[in-house]
């Protein structure tokens, strides 16, 4: 059983950081402390991004200076005295010390920079070696026919073998979309060693830079735009040095337009792109000779609508600003959530996962983390696609996340509200969802069927046919329709509107699952170390003794449906027998009923709540009790102690909470808090596509 992994290019331009970030997101959920390490970085002052997006997303509390061993400088100086062996023992050294506190190391080699590709590769074979990691090659197939790729991996096992390197397997990256399908076909005839190889098709977007790395690099002012429209991808550069109509005739999609500050008929007509239905919609502008907007334009643009477009202004003349932007090289940072997505999917869809996995070989892990388990609600949702309808079509942050979810391939999306709006705050936005339907309510033909099914339901609570015919044109509603009628397979709403508002259409048509009396929620909270699932916090303010035993048993269900051992504590401020009133007996006889529904559950109540999650106090209060100190799922007496608590564990613990995740109904409906951030809404739907695949494996074993 290894406990490290070398990740190395085999030349220039392969975009190892793909591979990378691909084979961290697979660990990730193995691993319970994943540390990263370079043998190299070019500067101590500022961390590569490579290294910086290890840090953040997969070992926050490791200190940056830990992560690596010599800077490129020093390493130079080694070289150049020729002590190559001094400074594999200072790297050597520096992994030692990283070894003791982690369960793993996925180190990356270095970037092809300063040195011979020669002595380059040889440097990487021998850290490796000398750290004991097998390595997983990775070799560029950008331009190359069928038969280079071959010629290249065939090259690079050859090299590793000869270095006695012990190979994990090899990946071409930016592999043409021809060569890749050529390449599928030849795998078998072609490679005949016992390591696994992979082909990665080239991404243009992977490998374009953002507008905002070219700001950064530029140094330039922003004059127009907001944070977020500067991780727009330039896929393009043009110099619009020309009139007006011979330079639309070169506008391409993704396009950063170089144009001097004065030229305002070349800006106004590049921003205008983003809502042309005969243009593809540009990247951004550049303006050059520190030229500012004049006034009179800077009133025009602020009167535009839905257009928000990056406008750079430096000071360099054209020719210069434009050359300068042609070097700056892409990458993947930790605050671009849409390259991330974009680079996982594309790994995940071409890696066979399983079978590297099997190559390295990690222990699985004895606990949840949050990382582990945000990595297995993607994964799962992943595994077997489902449809989510998403009603709040028009809320940017639906549609980032939207984009995000497409991108890495977990479900298949539905959006509603107006098609027009909605295709120009995307463009504007620069978000691509592709071919994705978008419905309008108002228009859809699925409406008058909808309207009737809804009056069958509940004209004997008094709604006429014209109620429900109007009803269809609330988007909550209608998605909800979707659901029942199984166009889509669940439905997250909430950005926009009350839970209320989510949740009634659910409450009166799709109803409880059979043998559920409560429609209840939780939350599941990823604490630094664990993660626990907290209910109700959402739903019913004040809980008879059934619904909290209706509630603590959904719970355990639910939290055993995603991987977390359920021990189930019913909370109140009394622990055990010393307590008496209403409140205590309340959850007292819940908990009996508990027990009695799921004599197979480890249940308890009342506890305190650190007599639940406290192993000390929970040996003291509660000796000899499975639960206490030892709780994963925790019941609150009511929605006041629920709601609050679990805030204040967001707030001052810093916990991801990701819900409400509503349980119970016959088919999923899910809320989203109004606050909710991109992530939360990722994981929310996620979460609603497993939901969707249990109920239909449930309804396999269980017909009736």
């Amino acid at each position: 059983m290894s406990r490290n992994l070398y990740v190395t290019a085999l030349a220039e331009e392969s975009g190892k950081s793909v591979i990378t970030l691909g084979v961290a997101e697979m660990l990730a959920h193995r691993v319970e402390r994943l540390a990263f390490f370079r043998p190299i970085v070019e500067s101590a002052e500022r961390l590569d991004n490579d290294t910086e997006l290890m840090r953040s997303r997969y070992c926050p509390d490791l200190a940056a200076r830990d992560m690596w061993a010599v800077t490129g400088e020093e390493a130079r100086t080694y070289f150049v005295e020729d002590d190559v062996d001094a400074l594999v023992s200072k790297i050597l050294g520096k992994y030692k010390a990283l070894e003791k506190n982690h369960d793993f190391i996925l180190c990356e080699g270095t970037d092809f920079s300063g040195l011979s590709d020669v002595l380059e590769f040889d440097f990487n074979a021998r850290v490796a070696r000398h750290l004991g990691a097998p390595v997983l090659g990775v070799v560029s197939g950008r331009d190359k026919t069928p038969d280079d790729l071959w010629d290249t991996l065939l090259a690079a096992r050859e090299s590793l073998d000869n270095a006695r390197c012990t190979i994990a397997a090899l990946v071409a990256n930016r592999v043409s979309e021809e060569a890749l399908q050529d390449w599928k076909e030849q795998r078998t005839s072609h490679w005949p060693y016992p390591e696994p190889i992979y082909a990665l098709p080239r991404v243009r977007t992977l490998e374009s830079p953002t507008v905002g790395e070219i700001r950064e690099a530029l140094q330039a002012s922003v004059v127009r735009g907001s944070d977020a429209s500067l991780y727009r991808e330039a896929m393009d550069v043009c110099v619009a040095a020309m009139h007006l109509p011979n330079f639309l005739k070169y506008v391409r999609e993704g396009t950063l337009v170089v144009t001097p500050g004065d030229r305002s008929d070349v800006l106004l007509a590049s921003l205008a792109t983003v809502h042309s239905k005969h243009y593809p919609p540009i990247a951004g502008v550049v303006l050059t000779g520190g030229i500012a907007l004049a006034e009179t334009v800077e009133r025009l643009l602020d009167g535009l609508l839905h257009m928000d477009v990056p406008v750079l202004l430096v000071p360099d003349d054209t020719l210069t600003a434009a050359q300068r932007v042609g070097r700056v090289r892409a990458a993947i940072t930790p605050d671009n959530p849409r390259k991330i997505a974009t680079a996982l999917g594309v790994f995940e869809s071409h890696v066979d996962l399983t079978e590297l996995n099997e190559r390295i070989d990690v222990a699985r892990p004895t606990i949840v983390t949050p990382l582990m388990f945000e990595y297995q609600l993607i994964e799962r949702a992943k595994a077997d696609r489902r449809h989510i309808v998403l009603p709040e079509g028009e809320d940017e942050r639906i549609l980032r996340a939207a984009e995000i979810l497409l991108r890495r391939q977990v479900v298949d999306l539905t959006l509603l509200g107006d098609p027009v709006s909605i295709r120009e705050k995307l463009s504007s936005l620069g978000i691509d969802l592709g071919d994705t339907p978008i419905i309008d309510p108002r228009k859809s033909p699925w409406r008058e069927s909808f309207a009737r099914r809804y009056f069958e339901l509940r004209q004997h609570r008094g709604v006429t046919e014209e109620m429900a015919h109007e009803l269809m044109l609330d988007v909550s509603y209608f998605g909800t329709m979707m659901v029942h009628f199984g166009y889509a397979d669940g439905m997250v709403s909430g950005a926009a509107h009350t839970t209320a508002h989510t949740i009634r259409p659910a409450l009166e048509f799709i109803r409880t699952r059979p043998g559920v009396s409560t429609v209840s929620s939780v939350f599941f909270m990823c604490l630094p170390d664990r993660v626990l699932v907290y209910g109700d916090c959402a739903i019913i303010p004040r809980p008879t003794a059934e619904q909290l035993a209706d509630i603590a048993v959904s719970s355990a269900e639910t939290a055993a449906a995603f991987g977390i051992e359920p021990r189930v504590a019913l909370l109140s401020y009394s622990t055990g027998e010393s307590g008496k009133g209403e409140e205590v007996e309340r959850v007292r006889a819940a908990t009996e009923m508990a027990r009695q529904r799921r004599s197979d559950l480890p249940i308890d109540g009342p506890l305190q709540y650190d007599a639940a999650v406290d192993p000390d106090v929970g040996k003291r209060k509660c000796p000899g009790s499975p639960v206490a100190g030892r709780a994963t799922v925790l019941i609150f007496p009511d929605l006041n102690t629920g709601n609050n608590t679990y805030k204040a564990v967001q707030r001052s613990a810093g916990a991801v909470a990701i819900g409400p995740v509503l349980q119970g109904l016959n088919r999923p409906v899910n809320d989203l808090s109004r606050g909710c951030t991109v992530p939360d809404i990722v994981n929310t739907v996620a979460i609603t596509a497993i939901q969707a695949q249990q109920q239909t494996e449930q309804s396999r074993t269980d017909p009736s």
